[in-house]
């Protein structure tokens, strides 16, 4: 078991003893000073620093702030976490910037500071046990980002590219919005003869309607106000490689007609050119639009959806791919590190269980943005549920309600097997999952989980301490 050592600083006598007394009932070992003069002495002359530093931010003589400037240049790894009654936002991001663990504004909840030393203990073994990332790409890593993926729905997906990988036919890339449709199209351009060739994105959604001509086929100088050269469009860019054109469904009608003309002739009029322009072009259009729906809208050209709709991929949502979701976060928590030269996270089981029931309505973008929140504010090593996002936590999750069939499936197997004392091993994996869930419900609140749970506080400080939850 690991002994804790917290130093606590502040200027007031009622909140030294608080927490002293506090600390001491939680078996953590507590050093209470009246300055952060007095701690830093002892910083300087070489002591055995502690787990972890608890010190107000407003003290006479050297302040929060300046301890955590000196303790950093001594002991980098050293969690300290800020307290202050004057909770406000440039001393919040200073706290911050200068690398404080937590920030805790009084009043405040004793078992919150409780179990963020806790973490904050917990974080300090860790990083003394795991290498410093350095902010550079992995050794034989590819340069590009991959698709990721071991669901059946994924599996589709990387058999259509294998098949396609020698052939230059149109395809388009059906999906929802954040769901690799641009990591699809450049997957299918890399594993094609075209691969030494460009690979040329334009998103339709993004480019105003009366510029969209030009960007496409280019312009010639003086064609119209403003175009004071000669500018190559899209097509030529992308001669003899690939064109991707992303929402596919927001090209206005007028550009419909030219589209359509480039893919049955092979040849472009640039804006206010007089000499057709030949290339060789292989389109991947996508949308997160029902195109037949506009078609039988007449908001899109039939015969353009037909040319276009040579080979269909569908791009799944991660809902339909749950089982990758962990695999998936675990590769963006490594890039999210490496990115911003901090440790990846890990995952606890309970984490990983509950991302992977989440809807994730803005699909692999939302996950991959999560990935950077989560380096960036989460506290733990090994990421928790209280840990997610606020919004992410109140989202509804999709659960398999049919637990007791799950439930009897093992109890059957397990007899199968030769066990006995089923009830030895189930009971507490049982209580475990639930106060773990009632906990991350409550974000720690004994209390109130206590009450979820249908116990009173002292037989769940029991369970916890029986169970070794802590």
């Amino acid at each position: 078991m690991n002994t804790e050592n917290v130093w606590v600083i502040d200027d007031d006598k009622s909140i030294r003893w608080v927490l002293e007394k506090a600390f001491k009932q939680a078996q953590i070992n507590v050093t209470t000073f009246e300055s952060a003069d007095e701690a830093l002495e002892l910083i300087r002359a070489n002591a055995l620093p502690p787990n972890a530093v608890i010190s107000d931010i407003r003290m006479p003589g050297s302040d929060g702030i300046s301890l955590l400037k000196q303790v950093k240049t001594v002991h980098p790894d050293l969690p300290i976490l800020i307290m202050t009654a004057f909770s406000d936002l440039d001393s919040t991001v200073a706290a911050f910037e200068e690398g404080a663990f937590e920030y805790i504004p009084k009043p405040f909840d004793v078992d919150t500071v409780i179990e963020r030393t806790r973490q904050a203990c917990a974080a300090q073994r860790e990083k003394t046990k795991k290498p410093v990332r350095h902010n550079k790409t992995p050794a034989n890593k590819p340069t590009h980002e991959e698709l990721i993926g071991d669901a059946p729905a994924m599996q589709e997906v990387f058999k259509a590219i294998g098949r396609m990988s020698k052939s230059k036919i149109t395809v388009m890339i059906n999906g929802e919005s954040g769901t690799g449709k641009e990591l699809i199209a450049q997957a299918l351009h890399r594993h094609s003869p075209r691969s030494q060739q460009p690979f040329v994105a334009l998103n339709m959604a993004a480019i105003p309607h009366d510029l969209m001509e030009s960007e496409l086929f280019g312009h010639e100088k003086g064609s119209f106000t403003g175009a004071q050269s000669t500018r190559i469009g899209r097509f030529e860019q992308s001669n003899g490689g690939t064109l991707f054109l992303d929402e596919i469904g927001d090209m206005p009608a007028t550009l419909q007609t030219r589209l359509l003309r480039v893919l049955a002739d092979g040849q472009f009029y640039r804006v206010g050119g007089q000499s057709p322009i030949v290339v060789d072009v292989r389109i991947i259009a996508a949308t997160h639009q029902n195109l037949e729906e506009l078609v039988e809208q007449k908001l899109f050209r039939e015969d353009l959806f037909h040319r276009l709709n040579v080979i269909r991929i569908e791009a799944p949502p991660l809902r339909e791919r749950r089982e990758d979701i962990p695999m998936l976060l675990e590769h963006f928590l490594e890039k999210a590190a490496v990115e911003l030269n901090e440790t990846a996270k890990t995952m606890s089981p309970e984490f990983k269980a509950y991302i992977s029931a989440l809807p994730w309505p803005g699909n692999v973008r939302q996950l991959q943005n999560t990935a950077h929140w989560l380096t960036v504010m989460a506290n733990n090593n090994e990421l928790e549920v209280a840990d997610l996002p606020k919004h992410n936590q109140d989202l509804p999750i999709q659960v398999d309600t049919d637990w007791q069939a799950g439930f009897r499936q093992w109890a059957n197997k397990a007899l199968h097997e030769g066990e006995t004392n089923l009830l030895a091993t189930a009971t507490p994996a049982i209580e475990r999952i639930l106060i773990q869930v009632a906990l991350n419900k409550t974000q720690d609140k004994r209390q109130e989980a206590a009450r979820l749970l249908g116990w009173g506080r002292n037989t769940l400080t029991r369970k916890i301490k029986e169970l070794e939850l802590d």
